[in-house]
């Protein structure tokens, strides 16, 4: 299927947030309830999906990533090649929360300046009753890093779609707005939809 373009993107956040499964609801609609750890970004915790912003048929290509200390020089090493990140922790898990200004400094360290949409994914909201950061507090965090913000389930959907797509949709913003230097700038790639 041709597309108007095509993003690739990076899930990060720490170990057991949920990543491999929005990555899942996204891809297959489904919902794993257990999975073995990210170990490494292979071919198994990698991801497409077609997806529609604008009226414009746009790729994703979405990497999901370890959430483990040690395998964070790994994660690194992808920061430079994607166009946009979700930076995901889990909404009944204060730790997760607080380990997001070091995963934000990771991708600034590392990631194109001014390049990467970023979306703040506070994951788990089906689970309320547990919750241990309030949403006002990922969306504070949120305005003060210019991140986007949303609240997700990946178990029963909710907003996990939408936090693909609103990325997409803010990637697609500052193309129109002419804000890279390169016609294809990294972790974007034009299609033959806009080719023509």
């Amino acid at each position: 299927m041709s597309y108007a373009y095509l993003f690739k993107y990076i899930i990060i956040g720490n170990s057991g947030v949920g990543k491999s499964c929005l990555l899942q609801q996204l891809t297959d609609k489904r919902f794993q309830p257990v999975h073995d750890p990210t170990i490494d970004v292979e071919p198994d915790v990698f991801g497409t999906r077609m997806i529609t912003v604008d009226n414009k048929p746009i790729k994703l290509q979405i990497w999901d990533t370890p959430g483990a200390e040690r395998f964070r020089s790994i994660t690194r090493s992808y920061y430079d090649e994607v166009a946009g990140a979700l930076l995901v922790y889990d909404i009944t898990r204060r730790e997760t929360f607080n380990h997001l200004a070091s995963w934000l400094e990771d991708v600034m360290n590392f990631a194109i300046k001014g390049m990467i949409t970023i979306t703040l994914v506070g994951n788990k909201c089906d689970l309320s009753e547990r919750r241990a950061v309030s949403y006002a507090e990922g969306e504070k965090f949120a305005k003060e890093h210019g991140l986007i913000f949303m609240e997700t389930s990946a178990k029963t959907a909710q907003n996990a779609e939408e936090a693909f797509v609103e990325t997409a949709g803010a990637t697609c913003k500052k193309i129109q707005d002419g804000l890279f230097d390169e016609p294809e700038p990294r972790g974007i790639k034009v299609g033959y939809a806009v080719r023509g």
